[in-house]
């Protein structure tokens, strides 16, 4: 970092550490509700995460309009103020659309993009890598990578991994799966022109020891300072007590397998004082029990 005019500067080049996959607050009228995002972005700043994702699956972008997508994006660089990096998703079933999405997230302000591919017709692996390579080219900002075999119809092979790790600024990936020794492949395969990232199937400390660089995920929203925590064990490699506190916030991951996703982050902001709401519909809201289990396990954590 740097002192400018008496203005901190967050280097921001190198994605690291904790990034939350924000939910998006929509009152009933579908506006944003900006205050809420605001505030709960600072609040996860003050407590030490390394970035923010807006338009992640926590961020339900596939039930956002456009217009909506664009105000959360602006909200989230307006809280971070430069503090952390802003890495927004990029989601479309189209190149045109893609990259038209990522022009204007980086004249927005971005740092990054999360390069998402939604199909609704299965696409060949030259498809998939011709859609993510325009996005790459159409923007200078680094590119993660978003791969989720288990919803997405055309997904990112590995053969195709590697070849798009020699774009010079797609430099990150994020595998959802729960495979990890596919996250062994693509460390091996890519050879050092990427940096893994895990998501809320994996588990972080294992993903961290076998050289990954952090999380990208919903349950950072809910538990920031265990997750915070966690990271900085695994970076000084005290993996006995890293596993000790893995073990304690694995439950959240156990809820969502029984939950919606975003219905359970959602839940639990609003648990602790966020007036989120619920799920975008035809979503639906978490249940009587869902609310319980998640209270349950973040006053377990020490989250509530």
């Amino acid at each position: 970092m740097s002192i400018k005019k008496g203005i901190l500067i967050v280097i921001k080049e190198n994605f690291h550490g904790v990034f939350p996959y924000l939910v998006s607050p929509i009152d009933t009228s579908g506006e944003v509700k900006c205050d809420v995002l605001e505030q709960l972005c600072e609040d996860l700043i003050s407590v030490g995460v390394h970035g923010l994702t807006p338009l992640g699956s926590t961020g339900e972008f596939a039930y956002l309009s456009w217009p909506q997508r664009q105000r959360i994006v602006e909200v989230v660089i307006k809280a971070a103020k430069g503090r952390v990096p802003v890495v927004a998703g990029v989601a479309s079933t189209t190149i045109t659309d893609a990259v038209t999405q990522a022009r204007t997230f980086e004249q927005l302000g971005c740092d990054g993009i999360l390069a998402i591919l939604e199909s609704y017709f299965p696409i060949s692996e030259d498809g998939v890598y011709a859609y993510f390579k325009a996005i790459a080219e159409a923007v200078s900002i680094p590119i993660v990578l978003y791969t989720n075999p288990s919803f997405q119809r055309s997904d990112l092979s590995i053969p195709v991994i590697e070849r798009l790790s020699h774009i010079s600024n797609i430099r990150y990936l994020k595998d959802a799966s729960s495979n990890t020794g596919r996250l062994l492949s693509i460390l091996n395969c890519v050879q050092g022109r990427m940096e893994i990232f895990a998501a809320s199937a994996h588990i972080p400390a294992c993903v961290m020891l076998l050289g990954g660089v952090g999380w990208m995920a919903g349950p950072a929203c809910i538990a920031p300072k265990q997750s915070v925590e966690l990271y900085e064990i695994c970076r000084q490699g005290a993996w006995e007590e890293a596993m000790k506190l893995q073990r304690s916030l694995w439950i959240l991951n156990q809820s969502f397998v029984k939950y919606n996703l975003a219905a359970c982050i959602k839940g639990g902001l609003e648990l602790q004082g966020y007036s989120v709401g619920s799920p975008l519909l035809p979503q639906s809201p978490l249940s009587p029990e869902g609310f319980l289990e998640i209270k349950r396990a973040l006053v377990t954590i020490g989250a509530l």
